[in-house]
């Protein structure tokens, strides 16, 4: 039994560590990884006979949060599809937070998990630089998408918005790492993933992206009390608007200088009219979990926003409003709790 205990818990401290990495390539090696962490960490826990939670701060609003998307399903349009995308999902992120808040004891850990984080980005980085310059990426073939005249990175990502957030999620780290941890020559080599990262995000052209990564840098400009980091985000605000691509002050004109318009688009306001209007209906309990695309177009406003047509089935575009609308204000409130 020993032997056994100390297979499953090589899969796991190795599982943990290389899902983080496979995140960036694709989703297949991903969860294939993370199928092997929760199998072994199940097994593991059944053969030691333990309790299966660990007691952690957020027990209870996971539990909430869990039941309320159960309860969700009494609004569902396809209890399938709630069953399976929304109830089966929650309840594996949930043991994949438990596997990782019990299985990560120590710093030599920790760090590999972040080194593994770091080499993923890293990689991706590159991937877009080289998506840019060569027309496909060279991870999974995928060409740079398209928009108003602008070259803009996906990488191994479907779409640049999306690779946005995968790197506006560990850019903090790097950033923060790199800018007021490590020191010497730890500095200069953690510099240059910081940099492509950097990079990689100019790249995707993502507005929201930007938004938060200028945001992050003054966060971290203020509480440190770094007026050098200040200083250069003050300059970046004055030249933006003379540093923009010329089809994006175009653009800016044809929105009116409409900062909302321009950071969301008049068919993603038209989208989030729409989400109102599900919440609006289904306050409580929302319209059921995973069934937003097939709610979407019995909530569509006519005529919708500055008379845009969005598809019949899409998404909100924004994930509170679609959590708000799939699992309720109860359900949303109990996630700003979690």
């Amino acid at each position: 039994m020993n032997r056994t205990i100390k297979i499953l818990d090589f899969i796991i401290y190795w599982s943990i560590i290389l899902i983080p990495f496979y995140i960036a390539i694709a989703p297949a090696p991903a969860s294939i990884f993370m199928g092997f962490l929760l199998a072994a960490f199940i097994l593991k826990k059944a053969l030691k006979k333990e309790f299966f939670f660990l007691k952690t701060s957020v027990n209870w609003p996971l539990l909430l949060l869990f039941m309320i998307t159960c309860i969700s399903l009494f609004n569902s349009i396809n209890y399938l599809d709630t069953f399976r995308g929304g109830i089966g999902r929650m309840a594996h992120f949930i043991l994949v937070l438990f596997a990782l808040a019990e299985e990560v004891k120590d710093r030599k850990h920790a760090t590999k998990i972040i080194v593994s984080m770091l080499f993923g980005v890293t990689l991706v980085s590159v991937d877009a630089i080289w998506q840019v310059a060569f027309g496909a990426d060279f991870i999974r073939g995928y060409e740079p998408v398209i928009n108003i005249g602008l070259v803009r990175a996906t990488a191994s990502f479907k779409d640049s918005n999306t690779f946005g957030i995968f790197l506006s999620a560990i850019a903090p780290l790097a950033f923060g790492l790199t800018l007021y941890y490590f020191k010497g020559r730890r500095r200069l080599l953690l510099a240059i993933p910081s940099f492509l990262i950097f990079l990689g995000i100019l790249l995707t052209y993502s507005r929201p992206t930007l938004l938060a990564i200028y945001l992050i840098l003054l966060f971290f400009a203020l509480v440190r009390k770094d007026k050098i980091l200040i200083f250069c985000l003050v300059i970046v605000a004055l030249l933006s608007p003379l540093l923009l691509p010329k089809s994006v002050k175009q653009w800016a004109k044809e929105v009116e200088y409409n900062p909302v318009r321009f950071m969301c688009n008049d068919d993603r306001i038209a989208a989030y009219r729409n989400s109102m209007n599900m919440i609006k209906a289904h306050p409580l309990i929302g319209v059921g979990a995973n069934t937003y695309m097939k709610n979407y177009k019995k909530y569509k406003e006519s005529p919708e926003y500055r008379n845009v047509v969005t598809q019949d089935t899409m998404y909100a575009h924004n994930m509170y409003l679609q959590m708000a609308a799939e699992i309720g204000l109860i359900g949303f409130g109990i996630f700003i709790w979690l």
